[in-house]
């Protein structure tokens, strides 16, 4: 299973995740008008030799400068994580975002696609329409995310950061009815991403705000890591994969 780590915004922590078994380094460009940054290029750069990947979110959409930065930072995967539907759970014009992958993966055929795909937390909203969404941008897709969906985002236009977890049974659902590979993420933590996984069964696990460093009040610093948490996450992955085996092949003794 892949372990992803977002919020990587420095080389030193790339080499610290790298060193403790991570499997994607995230890093988030947070500005249209400052999308170049050295320091992230140096980050990406960082899983060159090893066998770590990264990706690359930009918390903006358009189009000429999506092609400029990942021109500039060649990253393995970008991640495209803007919201896919109203604040009422209806799906936005999808033929709009999957015309601009699709655009994405000709121009850039070595960079993966990474799509967030937005599921509500468990018994939040009957009917929410992930299957539907995730079966229009699938063909434009490497790869899909799950992340937590809410009326009001924490991030406005993009889905993710809450901190909470997603509903695991429709999780599972998209597991089980996608044709590309799934990662889990959505308040994902050391304490219950082994239950997750478990559960769930997905290609790999992602966390943000659960491995970040919180200050005396217990709030979560963005951009700063708990490597001790980070470590615990990684074990914790890696001891789901074990256990996810061993009833694999318990079946297939049957």
């Amino acid at each position: 299973m892949i372990v992803q780590i977002y919020e990587i915004q420095d080389p030193w922590q790339a080499g610290q995740c790298i060193e403790l078994g991570v499997d994607h380094i995230g890093s988030v460009l947070l500005s249209q008008d400052q999308w170049r940054q050295p320091i992230l290029k140096e980050v990406i750069g960082l899983s060159v030799g090893s066998e770590a990947k990264n990706s690359l979110l930009p918390l903006f959409w358009d189009m000429e400068t999506l092609v400029h930065c990942l021109d500039y930072y060649r990253p393995h995967y970008v991640h495209l994580c803007g919201s896919l539907t109203d604040h009422q759970g209806i799906p936005v014009e999808l033929d709009a975002i999957s015309q601009l992958q699709h655009a994405l993966k000709e121009k850039f055929p070595q960079i993966g696609i990474i799509r967030t795909i937005p599921i509500p937390g468990p018994g939040t909203m009957k009917g929410f329409p992930a299957l539907e969404i995730a079966r229009a941008l699938e063909p434009v897709s490497d790869l899909f995310l799950i992340d937590t969906w809410r009326e009001q985002e924490p991030v406005e236009g993009f889905i993710g950061v809450t901190g909470s977890p997603a509903d695991w049974i429709l999780s599972r659902e998209l597991v089980r009815e996608s044709d590309i590979p799934v990662m889990l993420a959505g308040g994902l933590s050391p304490e219950n991403v082994f239950e997750a996984l478990v559960r769930v069964r997905p290609y790999g696990a992602d966390t943000c705000t659960h491995t970040n460093k919180v200050d005396r009040g217990g709030t979560v610093i963005r951009f700063q890591k708990d490597f001790r948490r980070v470590e615990a996450f990684v074990k914790e992955v890696r001891r789901a994969e074990k256990v996810i085996k061993d009833k694999m092949e318990g079946l297939k003794e049957e």
